[in-house]
């Protein structure tokens, strides 16, 4: 009976913690876009000064998380994935706390870039040791508890920002205190089997060019980061700057920060389903394709019926594009399972990060499809023009990517 209980808490320690660094990640990544009027005009930004600088924060900030994702993976795979646990949550929670102190843009702006490296490396971290140390059968599970528990972040972040009468410094200060409490429940996360045993073979490990010397590999990994993207169309752009599409929808009294926790609340009962539904149907392709299919309906819907046309049903259809985008447990889970052990925290690390790496690209052609030299300002036409391509780029990735329920993960990169 006594081992037992010591296999359940071996097992479950990294899925409680994985789930707990998961909320405190997702609470400091989305922090800003909470705040992000309310800080800004507080440095002194007004009108559409505020609109411009908010997505050039956001761009450095995504950025931050692309060369976070590529460095924590590897070190994820040199080191430990442990290692990656314990020093991600670090960096971004002190820089976190750091953000509460800024009196300019630029120190804002470059702040923001340090959390994104900090932040880059706590999901794909969490799943791969999950992946590692869980039978197969529970594998997609444990993936959605840790999604769905770190997406309740945006909602904590949100009851914080009202209930602070809009105090966005004190939000900075306790999203970057709940990460130093974190580092407490760390100590007793043990790195996986599968690990110890390719770091003695002595493999080649973490080594970020094998994706790149075979054509096979390599778009493995392209394809892991494409399915991901529609994802952060729908945050980075439908939902991040909701009140934009609000104004040209004629839609009054719509708040923003009210917008992107309800569309996390979707999320999370997205990404909860998603990791039930792949267990049911024993397959995380068909699965995400399900969710591809729903989330076009649900972007058309935004689009064609103006934002719903008042406040609360916007309000509703951002809970359905929460809903749909609700993939990330499995993108992240299938670039777990996609790849060897020597490669595995690289891989799991860098693909999420490298899709939210792809929102400034994704902007660029947000602000060059509106810009005079096309549609001329023209919001929606732009965006669903982006949505298209977005959603069309995903499917053909998903289509094209091989099945991995029930893989089998003691397997290297040669």
């Amino acid at each position: 009976m006594n081992v037992t209980k010591k296999e359940i808490s071996v097992f479950s320690l990294p899925v409680i913690v994985g789930a707990l660094g998961f909320f405190v990640d997702i609470y400091d990544l989305l922090v800003f876009n909470i705040v992000r009027k309310t800080s800004l005009y507080d440095l002194g930004l007004r009108g559409d000064d505020i609109k411009n600088f908010g997505e050039n924060i956001v761009s450095w900030q995504m950025l931050g998380l692309a060369i976070g994702g590529v460095l924590w993976g590897m070190l994820g795979d040199k080191k430990g994935r442990k290692s990656v646990l314990f020093g991600s949550i670090l960096l971004y929670s002190i820089t976190t706390i750091a953000n509460g102190f800024v009196h300019d843009v630029t120190t804002y702006t470059i702040l923001r870039f340090i959390a994104g490296l900090g932040l880059a490396g706590e999901l794909g971290a969490s799943i791969t040791l999950t992946s590692e140390m869980l039978p197969k059968e529970k594998r997609g599970i444990a993936a959605a508890i840790i999604a769905t528990s770190g997406v309740m972040g945006t909602i904590t972040a949100y009851i914080v920002h009202t209930s602070t009468k809009g105090d966005w410094r004190l939000c900075y200060f306790i999203g970057g205190g709940m990460g130093l409490l974190l580092l407490l429940l760390r100590v007793k996360v043990l790195d996986s089997s599968l690990y110890d045993a390719a770091k003695k073979d002595h493999l080649q490990m973490g080594n970020f060019l094998m994706f790149f010397n075979k054509k096979e590999r390599f778009f493995r990994y392209l394809k892991g980061i494409l399915i991901g993207l529609p994802v952060w169309y729908v945050i980075g752009i439908l939902i991040s700057f909701s009140d934009e599409f609000a104004k040209r929808f004629h839609i009054q009294n719509f708040d923003q920060p009210k917008a992107l926790m309800l569309q996390y609340v979707g999320l999370a009962f997205g990404d909860m389903l998603a990791g039930i539904l792949s267990n049911i149907i024993k397959s995380r392709k068909k699965t995400l394709l399900i969710y591809y299919c729903l989330l076009s309906i649900f972007i058309t819907l935004f689009f064609v019926f103006d934002g719903g046309g008042n406040a609360f049903n916007m309000y509703a259809i951002c809970v359905l594009l929460g809903f749909g985008s609700g993939i990330s447990v499995l993108y992240i889970t299938m670039s777990a399972e996609n790849f060897g052990t020597n490669l595995r925290a690289t891989a799991a690390i860098s693909i999420p990060n490298l899709v939210r790496g792809f929102l400034p690209l994704i902007l660029m052609l947000f602000k060059f499809l509106r810009s005079d030299y096309v549609f001329k300002d023209d919001y929606i036409k732009a965006a669903w023009i982006v949505g298209i391509i977005v959603m069309v780029t995903g499917f053909i990735a998903a289509i094209k990517t091989k099945e991995t329920f029930g893989k089998e993960l003691d397997f290297v990169e040669e």
